[in-house]
């Protein structure tokens, strides 16, 4: 049954920073409800904001949490856990660079700092459970991705395997998110192992098909591997929970396509942009969403190589509010219609009374 959106929200965790009004909670929500958002999605990785170890313990902070939140006029849409979920499962060949997400005492050692982000991660659900919020979102790590392109040839087991692994180490996780009544949207991504239909199918089916194993649609990564993203909402609608309203461009030309050829953000075929710089089908995605049902809010992630992050707070609100269709509780052709008369029924098709 087609529904409503609750409003539009701000995923937070590219506007935070050291100087007011972004250096702290009270200050970055009254900063984006003056943006006209209603709603904030809380990176829980960001102690200037957020924290977490308080909030998974400590009601007394949640309501304090949630009394800022509503003071500076937004509600809070979902946890993000990006950051630790990306930890929870990590090829060696991006350890190094993963370490910069961790604390500085587990660097260097992958599985303290596996076991401290699988600690964050059933951390959050208590937290989500305290604040009252029902949905978190978050990466699922990587094992498999450096072999994405099969050259060289993969040896027969390797994918199986590594999706039976990350099952098995988000399978526990899982099972405390429903004790706590709390789903995880996991958001498809390049660079994690589940970047697409299929690769989610494969992880849903590894951990027995978990009612908590759900989706943060963004298109932005879909077009960006020309995935349909308006035919993803037709297989997968039932799996969404959360919505990040995120904008892209690809644009191949007789030098780069998909992979962009190593070039920085700007130089790429394939790029983010801000809300209505690109190529996404917002409306078709709005009207599909609103279809099946989708009531949860749409949450500008902002990321584009050209425009300021100020600039694309500003013209998100508004572009978002302008997309959100209000569902009608009527068919259109209502006041042609009568009150249903069996008989007559039977008689236009023909059939006795």
């Amino acid at each position: 049954m087609a529904s409503t959106m609750k409003g539009a929200g701000i995923f937070l965790a590219q506007f935070a920073g050291d100087t007011a009004p972004f250096d702290t909670l009270g200050g970055i929500a009254a900063w984006a409800a003056g943006l006209g958002y209603d709603a904030v999605q809380i990176p829980t990785f960001d102690s200037r904001l957020f924290d977490l170890e308080q909030a998974a313990t400590s009601q007394a902070y949640c309501d304090e949490v949630k009394g800022t939140c509503a003071d500076a006029g937004v509600a809070i849409s979902e946890l993000s856990t990006h950051l630790q979920g990306q930890l929870v499962a990590v090829h060696p060949a991006y350890d190094l660079a993963f370490d910069a997400f961790a604390p500085a005492r587990v660097h260097g050692d992958p599985a303290a700092r596996q076991e401290w982000a699988v600690d964050q991660m059933l951390k959050a659900a208590r937290a989500a459970r305290n604040l009252g919020v029902d949905t978190t979102v978050s990466f699922s790590g990587s094992l498999a991705f450096p072999y994405l392109y099969p050259w060289p040839q993969r040896p027969p087991g390797l994918v199986d395997e590594a999706f039976a692994e990350l099952a098995r180490r988000w399978r526990p996780i899982l099972d405390a998110y429903e004790n706590e009544g709390v789903d995880i949207g996991f958001e498809l991504h390049p660079g994690e192992d589940l970047f697409d239909g299929t690769t989610y199918e494969r992880f849903v089916a590894a951990t027995g098909n978990h009612d908590r194993a759900l989706i943060n649609y963004d298109p932005s990564h879909f077009l960006l591997q020309q995935l349909d993203y308006l035919g993803f909402i037709d297989l997968y609608h039932d799996r969404i929970c959360a919505f990040h309203v995120k904008d892209a461009e690809f644009n191949p030309t007789a030098r780069q396509g998909v992979y962009s050829g190593y070039a920085d953000w700007t130089g790429r075929a394939a790029r983010f942009r801000s809300l209505g710089d690109g190529q996404v089908d917002f409306a078709g995605i709005f009207s599909r969403l609103c279809q099946y049902g989708y009531n949860g809010h749409a949450v500008l992630e902002w990321e584009c190589c050209l425009k300021s992050s100020e600039h694309g707070a500003a013209e998100g609100a508004p572009f978002i509010r302008r997309h959100i269709i209000k569902a009608t509780d009527k068919a259109f052709d209502d006041f042609a219609g009568g009150d249903a008369d069996p008989a007559k029924v039977r008689k236009m098709l023909g059939m006795s009374a």
